[in-house]
């Protein structure tokens, strides 16, 4: 199968993260070193300089370390430079490691490579045609933010898509404009239990 032609930089935070995208897309893929980010300045700068010209693509586990690494390159990034994109939170252990991690969720390195593939597709230039973008507004409107049993809902909505549930309204929103259109978004909520 042939490699996904990816022209933004993505950012993940291991070698073995790298080593699995790296099967799957034709990108630069930098890493983060874990939280060696935290205390390496030279590293920052570096991610600062390749997301500088065209932006970064930022993919960290779905767990609570994957959480505070993507908060720390959320922070030291322009918002404009930074897309996030997100793996599913699958229970279970990567082949290399002896025990599960500490929250029993797999890295992006244990995720089926189909997964990954449908996560970068958008940014491949053969992916949908986006129309009308999902606002604040409809997040507003749809009662996923702003209002009693929003992150009740919010919950709910990434489980159905197997995405995080931790992530913010924020970060739920730009992930559902990147990977449904406004259309797709109507129907996942119609048949949402509320």
């Amino acid at each position: 199968m042939d490699k996904i032609k990816i022209s933004k930089p993505v950012l993940v935070e291991g070698k073995y993260d790298k080593i699995k995208l790296g099967s799957i897309l034709d990108a630069d893929i930098i890493t983060t070193d874990g939280f060696n980010v935290f205390k390496n300045d030279e590293k920052l700068a570096l991610i600062r300089k390749i997301a500088e010209k065209n932006g970064i693509i930022v993919l960290t586990d779905s767990d609570g370390a994957g959480l505070v690494i993507r908060n720390y390159i959320n922070s030291a990034l322009p918002k404009e430079k930074v897309t996030h994109l997100y793996i599913p939170e699958i229970e279970g252990k990567e082949r290399r490691k002896n025990s599960p991690s500490k929250s029993g969720l797999m890295g992006v390195e244990g995720i089926d490579v189909e997964k990954l593939r449908k996560i970068f597709e958008p940014f491949s230039g053969v992916g949908k045609v986006k129309g009308r973008q999902i606002t604040k507004a409809d997040f507003y409107r749809d009662g996923f933010s702003g209002t009693d049993g929003s992150a009740d809902k919010r919950i709910q909505l990434t489980r159905k898509l197997g995405l995080p549930t931790n992530m913010s309204a924020n970060a739920l929103l730009c992930a559902l404009n990147l990977l449904y259109t406004y259309e797709e978004y109507i129907n996942l909520i119609g048949e949402l239990d509320v």
